[in-house]
């Protein structure tokens, strides 16, 4: 099953991230990177494993350079990463021995999350499809991030994939500033009927910020998990802070006369 699939990697700066992910790839014959035009040494990371082909395309927006990346895979199965994800040791031989039957056109995986490789014992961050058909799969854009729609059923693999972003504070907080602005255009300009509950709750403005603090400390458990979940804890509020202070600013400016 490994030959009959190809990683799929979209890269911008990932220096800190981009080797760890690479080292669990090394089973792959064929990795497709596109990249937007890193310059923290990134593609010399990428030029130390010859399997790796680097595509050069201007970043617009996630859900087109992830369909564009499929463009660019020659296998049946893509199995598409973020560059901060790590495959387990256990997940890769889960992979090897798959059988997908002629119904099955995606797997599931779940996340555990590390700090700085401490892993936590919860995460808010849900379960992505990442391994899947190429021809029965596309990409659309929701709030900051994107999400991969496969046309037919989707098996959970058993095994997990660890999340671990190392990127540098000032470039997270920049980041944070911009999803936050797209995240509050998706919240505002979606129909009540396409939000989800919790989304609905983040659309409001206040209570998001407040409610996601103590449920990711005490409803998931973090605050047993030392610095490293006050770390993530504290990531997930400064994130809804920004969410909601673009969403009620928005608010404000619309009520304001031209």
């Amino acid at each position: 099953m490994l030959d009959q699939i190809t990683p799929l990697l979209i890269t911008f700066d990932e220096a800190p991230n981009i080797g760890r992910v690479l080292e669990k790839l090394t089973w792959a014959r064929r990795i497709v990177v596109i990249d937007s035009g890193s310059t923290d040494g990134t593609l010399n990371i990428l030029k130390g494993y010859p399997q790796v082909s680097v595509i050069n395309r201007p970043f617009i927006e996630f859900a087109g350079q992830c369909n564009f990346g499929l463009t660019q895979v020659s296998t049946l199965w893509v199995l598409s990463l973020d560059a901060d994800y790590e495959l387990s040791d256990d997940l890769i031989a889960e992979l090897r021995t798959l059988s997908p039957g002629s119904k099955t056109a995606g797997y599931r995986a779940r996340f555990v999350y590390r700090i700085f490789g401490r892993p936590l014992r919860a995460t808010l961050y849900p379960p992505r499809t990442v391994l899947y058909r190429k021809d029965l799969a596309r990409y659309s854009n929701e709030g900051h991030g994107h999400r991969v729609t496969v046309n037919g059923e989707v098996t959970e693999l058993k095994n997990v994939i660890y999340h671990d972003d190392r990127k540098p504070l000032a470039r997270w907080i920049s980041s944070q500033q911009r999803y936050a602005r797209e995240e509050a255009s998706y919240l505002l300009e979606s129909s009540g009927a396409k939000l989800s509950r919790i989304d609905k709750i983040r659309a409001i403005g206040w209570p998001a910020p407040i409610l996601v603090l103590f449920y990711t400390l005490f409803a998931k458990g973090c605050i047993f998990d030392g610095w490293p979940g006050w770390h993530y804890a504290l990531q997930r509020l400064i994130f809804e802070v920004l969410t909601a202070i673009e969403v009620v600013d928005r608010r404000l400016r619309a009520g304001q006369p031209d």
